[in-house]
């Protein structure tokens, strides 16, 4: 359950960011105007926001995701992998000590964007767990064709004592995100009571994060991109895959009990709808011309 959220607004020199994409200049006042539909939104699911003002030193700062890490026991501060946004850590610490007074920090050599890191819960609803990968533990992705058995619908492996009422975490290794910083991350988590496992993503073609190409949204499911849904870190999950030229929508968030999804991508709404999910659909356009999804542009916690 969240309560809480910081957001930044976007600065006048928004187009200035860093992007891999090539969809256009996103218009000033139309990404006001989204944002602005966006903190509604989380302020309609009964969020508290912390909005913090524009930053003309950081672009990029609108996406606040990715200077830190929150969890139900602590938060941690990244380091980003582009230099250019390295400031940004520092205009967030004072913001997020307000309600996590001790920090841990990502280090050199270690880079680590909050893009790259996915949260989930894996334990269902009736208490049952599913399997997940020992504390660190790579699985490199796989060769094209390549297959890993499933499990059965209904079917329940043991997961290890110490993940079983805690959250387990799928960190991405990126262009963004590097090994050092990733096992510092999962080192971190583990003293939280977390589990992790990392994910390659540096030859999957066409995201820039791991939530880029998959979402957690309870219920033991899995929001995942065709390129990434053979990967055996995710065996045991339902997987809800995004139709091909939809990928964009992966980047979905839950917020309590709706889920945020971006307009314009009609097969994915239908597919969640005909779930019984309760959707907010937003508007995304100029976002996405920047790299950024639904789950940049806030932390969202509960204190």
């Amino acid at each position: 359950m969240f309560t809480h959220a910081i957001t930044r607004l976007p600065a006048a020199n928004f187009a200035d960011g860093l992007t891999t994409v090539d969809l256009g200049i996103p218009d000033y006042p139309k990404t006001l105007a989204e944002h602005g539909r966006y903190l509604v939104a989380l302020k309609e699911l009964g969020l508290t926001l912390t909005q913090l003002p524009a930053d003309l030193r950081y672009p990029d700062s609108t996406f606040v995701e990715d200077v830190a890490i929150i969890t139900e026991n602590g938060a941690i501060l990244t380091r980003p992998g582009a230099e250019s946004r390295a400031g940004e850590v520092a205009a967030m610490k004072d913001t997020l000590r307000q309600f996590y007074p001790e920090l841990a920090e990502i280090v050199a050599p270690g880079t680590l964007d909050g893009g790259d890191i996915c949260e989930v819960v894996p334990v269902l609803a009736r208490g049952e767990v599913v399997p997940v990968l020992a504390r660190g533990e790579v699985v490199p992705v796989l060769a094209r064709g390549e297959v890993v058995p499933v499990l059965a619908r209904g079917e329940v492996v043991p997961a290890p004592a110490r993940g079983e009422t805690g959250a387990h975490f799928f960190i991405g290794i990126s262009l963004r995100t590097n090994e050092a910083g990733a096992q510092q991350l999962a080192d971190w988590l583990a003293t939280k009571g977390c589990t992790s496992s990392f994910i390659d993503i540096r030859q999957t073609p066409g995201i820039l994060h791991l939530k880029s190409g998959i979402a957690s949204i309870g219920d033991n499911r899995l929001i995942v991109i065709d390129s990434l849904a053979a990967h055996p870190a995710f065996a045991g999950y339902e997987l809800i895959r995004v139709a091909a030229g939809e990928e964009y929508a992966a980047n979905c968030i839950l917020v309590n009990d709706t889920i945020l999804i971006a307009a314009g991508f009609p097969k994915f709404e239908a597919t969640l709808r005909g779930l019984d999910y309760k959707l907010k659909v937003l508007d995304m356009s100029e976002f996405q011309k920047m790299d950024g999804g639904l789950s940049c542009l806030s932390l969202r916690f509960q204190p």
